[in-house]
This record gives structure tokens, C-alpha cells and sequence, in this order.
């Protein structure tokens, strides 16, 4: 097993974890164990629900299709 030190704690921080350690009946060292593993997992990607939000993002909303030569319009007339 590895240690890690972690300086600069603020103590609102620490008091709640004392605070959910206690809850769980836990030490205050698997207690934060416990919160690093439950942040560091990773999340499973619902890839088709990914690319149904993104091509919703992306529909034209019919009032301007924004292009390559939009964009750079735009950009020239906010450089002026």
C-alpha cells in the first residue's frame, strides 16, 4: 500500500469528514479511502445518448446556420 499526505486541510473539510466517518462507523483514514475510491471510478459512457445530446446541441435553429465563413466574418467584425 502506498501513503499520501495531503497538506492543507481546510478544517471545515476535515470536520466533515470526521463527521461521515463517525456516520459510517468508519476511522477517519477509510473514510477518505472510501471518498478518493467513490470519485476516482470511472463512469460507464452511454456513447448513443453522448451523440443524441451533441447532435441536438448542434441542430441549426433555422434563424442562422453558423459555417466556417460565418465564423470567420464574425470574427473579423469583432476585431474592428
Amino acid at each position: 500500500m502506498s501513503n499520501l499526505t495531503i497538506k492543507n486541510i481546510p478544517p471545515t473539510v476535515v470536520r466533515r469528514l470526521k463527521t461521515q466517518a463517525a456516520r459510517h462507523r468508519r476511522s477517519l483514514n477509510l473514510e477518505v479511502i472510501t471518498c478518493l475510491e467513490s470519485v476516482t471510478q470511472s463512469m460507464p459512457i452511454d456513447v448513443d445518448s453522448l451523440l443524441a445530446d451533441i447532435r441536438r446541441v448542434r441542430r441549426p435553429t433555422g434563424r442562422f446556420r453558423l459555417t466556417d465563413r460565418a465564423l470567420t466574418r464574425l470574427k473579423a467584425a469583432g476585431r474592428m
